[in-house]
C-alpha cells in the first residue's frame, strides 16, 4: 500500500535557499513514492503576523515557490489549511487527550519562557494560546490524514512526537487504532545548509540567499561568502568550506570530484571558488526563478490550484472526522 506524506509549509515569505535543500527539494522528491498531502499552514502564521495582506501576500509567494520548484498539483494534494475546517474540528478532539504538562515542554513555549525570565519579564508575556497550543493544531493537521511520514526540519521533530504521544493516549483510551500513528522524517541537508557567514542559513541571521533573486543579486551574493584569509597558491580543505558545501547541493559527481582536487592542488583563488558555485546554482535556479515570476503574474492560477486541492481534501478529512465521532460518542443519533 502506498505510503502517504504530509508537510505543513507555513507562510514566512518568499523561502531561501537553505528552505529548498531542507525542505522543498526533499518533499518533493518523497512526493515521487508516497501519495504527497502539503499545505499552506496559513493559520499557524496567524501566531506570529496579524497583518492580513501579509498573511495572503505570504501565502500567495510560498505557493507559487513550491510550483515554481516543481510541485505538480495533479499528484500531490496541495490545499490551504484554513479551507480545511475538520482541522479545527479535530483540533478541539485532542486538547481533550492533551495533557498541559506536554505543552509546557514544547520547544517554542519554554524558550520564549525562558527569554522573559532572562529579561525579567511575566513568565507568559507574549505569550498566547495559539503559540502554547501550537503542537496540537500541528498534530491535527498531521493525524487527520492517516498521513505515514511526515518530513520536518530537526526543530519540528519534538512536534511530530507529540502528535504520536496524543494519538497514542486517544487509541489507548477508545481501544482503537483509528488514529495512525505517523513517523519523522529528516533530512542531513536541513542541519547543513550554510549561510553567507558559515553558521546554518536563516533569515534571523541575516545570512540568506533568497531562492528567486535575480542573477546579478545572486552572483552578489555568493561572492559575498565569508571565506578564510588562504592565498591563491595554498591548498584549501573543501571539508572545511561553506563555498564547497553549497557547491555540493548544486553540483554533478564529476564536477565535486573536480572542483575538490582543484581545492587540494592550490593555485586557486576563493574568487574562482565563488564564480564555479554561482554558476551551478545559476544554472540550477534559473528555470525556478523565470517560472516563480510567470506564476506570481498570474495569481488567478494559483488560487485556483489552491482551491482545487482543498475540494479534494475535504472529503477526505469529512470522513475521518465522522470515523471518530463514532468512536467518541458524539455520532448522529
Amino acid at each position: 500500500m502506498t505510503k502517504i506524506a504530509l508537510t505543513g509549509i507555513k507562510p514566512t515569505g518568499i523561502p531561501h535557499i537553505g528552505n529548498y535543500l531542507g525542505a522543498i527539494k526533499p518533499a518533493l522528491e518523497l512526493s515521487k513514492t508516497c501519495e504527497a498531502r502539503y499545505f499552506i499552514a496559513d493559520y499557524h502564521a496567524l501566531n506570529s503576523t496579524k497583518d492580513p495582506q501579509s498573511i495572503r501576500e505570504m501565502t500567495i509567494e510560498i505557493a507559487a515557490a513550491w510550483l515554481a520548484c516543481g510541485l505538480d498539483p495533479d499528484k500531490t494534494l496541495f490545499y490551504r489549511q484554513s479551507a480545511i475546517p475538520e482541522t479545527f474540528e479535530l483540533l478541539t478532539i485532542l486538547l481533550a487527550f492533551t495533557p498541559k504538562g506536554l505543552m509546557n515542554r514544547a520547544h517554542a513555549y519554554k524558550a520564549l519562557v525562558q527569554a522573559n525570565g532572562e529579561a525579567g519579564k511575566d513568565p507568559d508575556d507574549g505569550v498566547n494560546m495559539g503559540l502554547f497550543t501550537y503542537p496540537v493544531l500541528m498534530a491535527a493537521d498531521i493525524l487527520l490524514f492517516d498521513t505515514d511520514f511526515v518530513p520536518v526540519g530537526n526543530d519540528q521533530f519534538q512536534h511530530v512526537e507529540m502528535a504520536v504521544d496524543i494519538a497514542q493516549s486517544f487509541n489507548f483510551i477508545y481501544s482503537s487504532d483509528a488514529i495512525k500513528l505517523p513517523q519523522a522524517l529528516a533530512h542531513e541537508t536541513a542541519k547543513t545548509v550554510l549561510g553567507l557567514d558559515g553558521r546554518k542559513m536563516s533569515k534571523s541571521y541575516g545570512n540568506i540567499i533568497p531562492l528567486f533573486a535575480p542573477e546579478k543579486q545572486l552572483r552578489k551574493l555568493v561572492m559575498k561568502i565569508v571565506t578564510n584569509s588562504q592565498s591563491v597558491e595554498e591548498p584549501k580543505d573543501p571539508d572545511n568550506c561553506s563555498v564547497f558545501a553549497l557547491y555540493k547541493c548544486f553540483a554533478d559527481e564529476a564536477q565535486i570530484e573536480s572542483l575538490r582536487q582543484r581545492y587540494l592542488a592550490g593555485g586557486m583563488g576563493w574568487g574562482h571558488a565563488k564564480q564555479e558555485l554561482f554558476e551551478r546554482m545559476n544554472e540550477a535556479l534559473s528555470p525556478f526563478r523565470k517560472r516563480y515570476e510567470e506564476l506570481m503574474a498570474n495569481r488567478d492560477y494559483i488560487h485556483q490550484i489552491l482551491k482545487e486541492g482543498s475540494e479534494k481534501a475535504r472529503p477526505l478529512a469529512a470522513a475521518k472526522i465522522r470515523q471518530l465521532r463514532r468512536i467518541i460518542g458524539l455520532d448522529s443519533v
